[in-house]
């Protein structure tokens, strides 16, 4: 990299291949953390802390809210105070232990965001007790795997999710002794659980549980925290290890970056809480707003709502994803358009006027005051009007729309990079500072990065423009996964966790995510598709010999390329009287309708998931072959040679599909 790199610092030199490795980078580190990574301070030990210090701190703020719903409408948020969520989780914590689960044990938490859930998280750090987020986007199963692999004893439920939860139970009452209801039982569900030796209650019930013979047990850093199950390549999810030390870290190296770079969280901020707690990127963001006493508000659970709960809460902090930044950009959009010429004019002036003062480097507040209340308020409100904050992560945000927001939300937007096994986020672009547009910035204060080459996709980590698998080191790395020591050790190498995505840093430090090294990808919505597994279970449909699925993290659905069986579409082409021949067939409308409804009913009935399913399908005449470099020898697909080959395709097959979608 060339000498104007601003942002990171090199602590370690390059490393020349050898037999067994490939090449790897410079290590580098952030440049607030020159000196070296960011400690825990002496007697911190449990997430625990962050919140009893904030009680004692804040006891009357308000810490968790959600809307009365009366009659199917929604009214205001109601707040519970930081003392009352206290003694909640106390009682909560005490009855835990009167079920017979002891510190070290685990409990489960399943369910959409909302007060109960943040309250059974801080039971168990009250006790020691491991807490196992349960969700079911991983896959039919899942549930009921995730039980028995971590060996669940207790589970706090959602009151919709517990006829989940006693559908699989015949499968895992070895474990599984107790559920408790975020809200209500009823005596049907109480006898179906009894009837397999398990205990049902209500929450009001289970609090009543609490005893005082349960004193909290001396917590340690190195205790396991939380066991976070993510989806794996086999269809297993895989149980990602946290400690205590490793969240606590995380929140306080975010802290940090706040600090250094802009206004941490107060008192005074609100947190808007709808990104899946089960996930890592809601989980710190939520003990970080606890650490700093501010408030959280849930949304109630339905997409539909959502932009009507953020203007009824107005918050100042805003975490979303590519998907969710994608529609607000779009709703703006479409407001601005529909508002006349002169508007649109307006509109247009100061978002160049304002950019160009970006790009100088100025900051958001100082860019251009003057339009930001003429123009740029009303584009604000869209997100409630008070959010100084927004933050982007779990797959990379369309740059034309990272610009957008940067330029007419009147917000600080901060893009990041991270992983369940390294905590949250290990790299963030740095706020007010716009030639990251594009980037995911640099390391965190706790991590060190490298490149690692992967001369098989052709990235050199030594080149001049450094390309290669991201590899990190430091603070906040998982502790292997749950019963996996050989998942962990192909991950896992001399003390660098190798990510699997591919990066390439820029002339400044910051790092851009360019590619992914293993056939799993991130569709925009945060999903992961092992592409292989699905494309197994749609080769199961006879009426196709080859298919090449493809998605990318700026789209939230797949499209495919599949070589029809010939005879097989040929004989339904006769039943409707058709003449063409094959070749002509493949473009015909009606037949690529046809062969993607059975692609589709062949999926759903191998339990593909709603993401996993082809909204568009090109059909292509000739097999995929190696004269056009497609197939390897042993008939494995060749990725990158097939989206190149067929790009112009693929883009078609996107329009295509977003515009029936309309």
């Amino acid at each position: 990299m060339s000498t104007n790199n601003i942002y990171t610092v090199k602590v370690e030199e390059s490393r020349p291949a050898t037999e067994k490795r490939p090449s790897a980078g410079p290590v580098y580190r952030s440049i607030y953390a020159k000196d070296g990574l960011m400690e825990l301070p002496e007697g911190l030990y449990s997430p625990w802390q962050f919140f009893s210090d904030s009680v004692k701190r804040s006891p009357n703020c308000p810490m968790l809210g959600r809307r009365q719903v009366t009659d199917s409408k929604a009214g205001p948020y109601v707040w519970l105070t930081y003392q009352e969520v206290y003694d909640s989780a106390i009682r909560l914590g005490s009855a835990i232990r009167s079920r017979g689960v002891n510190p070290g044990d685990r409990c489960g938490i399943y369910g959409s965001n909302c007060p109960q859930w943040i309250m059974a998280m801080e039971a168990c750090y009250s006790h020691c007790i491991t807490y196992v987020p349960l969700y079911d986007t991983l896959g039919p199963n899942a549930i009921e795997f995730i039980i028995n692999h971590a060996e669940v004893s207790l589970v706090f439920v959602q009151e919709n999710k517990i006829p989940s939860i006693l559908s699989c139970l015949s499968n895992c009452s070895t474990h599984l002794k107790t559920i408790v209801s975020f809200a209500n039982v009823s005596s049907m569900q109480k006898k179906e659980a009894e009837e397999l030796g398990v205990s049902c209650f209500s929450w009001e019930e289970f609090s009543n549980l609490a005893s005082s013979s349960y004193e909290l047990p001396p917590k340690q850093s190195g205790d396991i925290c939380t066991i976070m199950y993510t989806s794996g390549t086999t269809g297993e999810p895989k149980g990602v290890i946290l400690t205590n030390e490793a969240i606590m870290a995380e929140v306080l190296s975010v802290e940090e970056m706040f600090q250094l770079t802009g206004k941490g969280f107060t008192e005074e901020d609100s947190y808007f809480s709808f990104l899946p707690l089960a996930h890592i990127y809601d989980q710190i963001i939520e003990n970080y707003c606890v650490y700093k006493s501010s408030s959280i508000g849930f949304w109630q659970g339905d997409v539909r709502f959502l932009m009507d709960d953020i203007q009824e809460l107005k918050p100042t902090v805003f975490c979303g994803v590519p998907r969710v930044y994608d529609r607000i950009y779009t709703g703006i959009l479409n407001k601005i358009s529909s508002g006349g010429t002169l508007q649109k004019t307006l509109f247009q002036y100061a978002y160049n006027y304002k950019l160009a003062n970006l790009e100088k480097g100025l900051p958001q507040d100082k860019a251009a005051p003057l339009l930001d209340k003429l123009v740029f308020n009303k584009t604000k409100q869209a997100l409630g009007g008070r959010v100084r904050i927004l933050l982007s992560g779990a797959a990379p945000l369309p740059r034309h729309v990272e610009e957008f927001l940067r330029v007419a939300s009147c917000s600080t937007l901060s893009q990041g990079y991270g992983l369940t096994e390294s905590c949250g986020g290990c790299l963030t672009s740095i706020a007010n500072i716009h030639s990251m547009v594009g980037t995911v910035g640099v390391p965190m204060t706790t991590i060190e990065a490298r490149l690692e080459s992967v001369p098989e996709m052709g990235y050199d980590a030594l080149a001049s423009v450094p390309r290669g698998e991201i590899c990190l080191r430091g603070k906040t790395l998982f502790s292997g996964y749950h019963k996996r020591a050989d998942l962990t050790e192909e991950v896992l190498v001399d003390g660098w966790f190798h990510t699997g995505d591919i990066g390439e840093w820029q002339p400044d430090g910051a790092m851009k995510i360019i590619d992914r090294k293993k056939n799993i990808f991130k569709l925009s919505q945060g999903e992961y598709v092992a592409v292989e597994n699905i494309e197994g279970k749609y080769l199961q449909c006879p009426l196709i010999t080859s298919i090449w699925v493809y998605g990318n993290s700026f789209e939230s659905f797949l499209v495919a390329v599949v070589v029809p069986e010939r005879s097989a579409l040929e004989k339904w082409a006769e039943n409707y009287n058709l003449t063409d021949d094959f070749k002509s067939l493949c473009q015909n409308q009606k037949a690529r309708k046809y062969v993607l409804d059975e692609l589709n009913s062949t999926g759903q009935k191998h339990k593909l998931r709603g993401f996993e399913m082809l909204k568009a399908v090109h059909l292509e005449p000739n097999p995929f072959d190696m004269e056009r470099d497609l197939i390897t020898p042993t008939f494995k697909l060749k990725r990158p040679q097939l989206y190149k080959f067929y790009k112009d395709c693929i883009d078609k097959l996107y329009t295509e599909a977003k515009g029936t979608k309309k």
